[in-house]
């Protein structure tokens, strides 16, 4: 299996809506859970109201994310963006943080099913992290689901990605250990800091040979 990732974009709409189907990936999602308002129900949101939602966002280029493709065919996704572009997480006692307005989230994750267990997660978050790096982003944070005491993962509560798949990833807990969801983060200045040192390195050496000739 040869998968590609995309970053989202208003061209790309119809195979979102092609990967998430009638059922909106999960229970109508849409992917607006994590994007609910103070005071909206969710219950009134689901379904065909937070697809149009998603499509304005979408159209408009508000709507951050991936899309993975095997062969031309959409396979996956995973959403990312600025943490207040996902207010609940916000309103979430568990989640909470002193630096929401400097962080990153990855909060949501959908792989279409017979496409599971073959590294589609993998992908997505490899793309999301690049994208997010690419877009300004310092720190990245996702909220994987707690394992069960049997060391397997619920399925119907795996769409916030799982420990390790956020763990090969680099990714460190960071709060909410006890929690069904927890909080992991990842830096991403370093590897920016360590380019940059890498060419003030390059510009010293070049100068210093050409005060010598």
């Amino acid at each position: 299996m040869s998968i590609q990732c995309k970053a989202l974009t208003p061209e790309l709409w119809p195979a979102v809506e092609k990967l998430f189907g009638a059922n909106g990936a999960c229970g109508g999602c849409w992917c607006m859970y994590w994007r609910t308002q103070k005071g909206e129900r969710w219950e009134d949101l689901k379904g065909e109201r937070a697809k149009r939602r998603l499509k304005r966002l979408v159209a408009n280029g508000e709507a951050l994310g991936v899309l993975a493709f095997d062969g031309g065919e959409p396979v996956g996704w995973a959403s990312l963006g600025p943490r207040r572009d996902y207010a609940k997480l916000d309103r979430a006692p568990s989640f909470a943080c002193q630096d929401a307005g400097e962080v990153w989230s990855i909060p949501c994750f959908f792989v279409r099913s017979g496409q599971r267990g073959r590294g589609v997660s993998r992908a997505l978050l490899a793309a999301a992290e690049q994208l997010a790096q690419k877009s300004g982003a310092r720190t990245l944070e996702g909220y994987p689901v707690r394992p069960k005491g049997d060391g397997r993962y619920p399925a119907a509560f795996a769409w916030t990605g799982t420990r390790p798949l956020f763990d090969s990833a680099g990714f460190a807990l960071v709060g909410n250990a006890d929690g069904g969801k927890q909080r992991v983060r990842k830096e991403l200045t370093r590897k920016r800091a360590a380019a940059s040192r890498g060419r003030r390195r390059a510009s010293s050496g070049t100068a210093r040979r050409k005060s010598r000739s």
